[in-house]
């Protein structure tokens, strides 16, 4: 495994330039361009795998020095126990800056209020975040989302202007001609910022291979207790209760994407190996939230509704 900023040069002195290296320059422009704009970034980092990524281009960008951003994580409590461990280790190693707020402190607080006690949390994030970005003073935030994970998220520019009540106007975005971003914002205004724009699921694990970059467990085969609901496997977890006719039982699975516990489905997968995981979204037609988010699901905007609202 690769030290925090140490760049893989052997690996890419082996092969000719491609179109990874392309999307890693790109990116590395936008996390250069935000980090000169905006004076108070925050890097959204879950533990998950786009989440790696994105740290892993910001280390390349501002190689030799450190990054010039702090972490952020806005953690529902349903949280899968592997990628905390993750993300704490990773903090931990590279020395990074980690600040945590969670839905939980929302809801205790009367900030967020369930309708039932176990409904999934991802959808109330976006006031836990909100509430972050209001305590710090945050005027951007970089996150790892892609356009082709979702029609609402196609939509997005690079830098996504948020108003002053963090909400987005898909209508109400910033011309970026000849990829010139425009980073001026007000006070109470805000910056989304998305690196990984015209990055593909696939181009994401390539990269993943190309720099080594280590990931939760999840994200490769093993075997696990799960039952299945809506056409979708879902992990046995304290969050979840089984509903009459659901069992459970005992299959081979990894997680393409990585959300709350009771609202993250997993895919049956032999995949147990970098390779193998490659190979299997190659051939996918399906992509990752499309096929493993319930929360996607509720209704055909569902991402829309709560995009608008101040989501990721």
């Amino acid at each position: 495994m690769l030290t925090a900023l140490e760049p893989n040069s052997s690996a890419r002195s082996k092969r000719a330039w491609s179109h990874l290296d392309a999307l890693e320059a790109e990116s590395a422009f936008i996390l250069r361009e935000i980090a000169a704009e905006c004076r108070n970034v925050a890097l959204l980092f879950s533990g998950g795998k786009d989440s790696a990524v994105v740290l892993r281009l910001a280390e390349r960008a501002f190689f030799p020095e450190r990054i010039p951003f702090t972490l952020l994580h806005v953690d529902t409590e349903h949280n899968f126990p592997e990628v905390i461990e993750f993300r704490d280790r990773i903090v931990r190693e590279r020395g990074l800056k980690l600040v945590v707020r969670s839905v939980g402190d929302s809801i205790r607080s009367g900030r967020v209020r369930l309708r039932k006690p176990d409904e999934p949390r991802n959808p109330h994030q976006s006031v836990t975040l909100l509430d972050a970005i209001a305590e710090f003073g945050f005027d951007a935030c970089i996150g790892g989302a892609r356009r082709d994970e979702e029609k609402a998220r196609a939509k997005e520019r690079v830098f996504s202007f948020r108003d002053e009540f963090g909400q987005w106007d898909p209508k109400n975005q910033r011309p970026e001609l000849w990829s010139l971003y425009n980073g001026r914002v007000r006070r109470g205004e805000h910056l989304r910022v998305f690196p990984l724009s015209n990055w593909t699921e696939l181009d994401v694990w390539q990269y993943i291979e190309l720099e080594d970059i280590p990931l939760p467990s999840l994200y490769y085969a093993h075997e696990r207790e799960v039952f299945e609901r809506d056409g979708m496997l879902y992990a046995s977890s304290p969050f979840t209760k089984l509903l009459p006719g659901e069992n459970l039982r005992t299959e081979l699975v990894r997680f393409r994407t990585i959300g709350d516990i009771s609202c993250t489905g997993a895919v049956r997968s032999p995949a147990r190996t970098l390779e193998q995981v490659i190979a299997e979204v190659a051939a996918a037609r399906l992509t990752e939230r499309g096929a493993t988010r319930a929360d996607d699901k509720f209704t055909e905007a569902a991402m829309e509704d709560r995009k608008r609202e101040g989501y990721f």
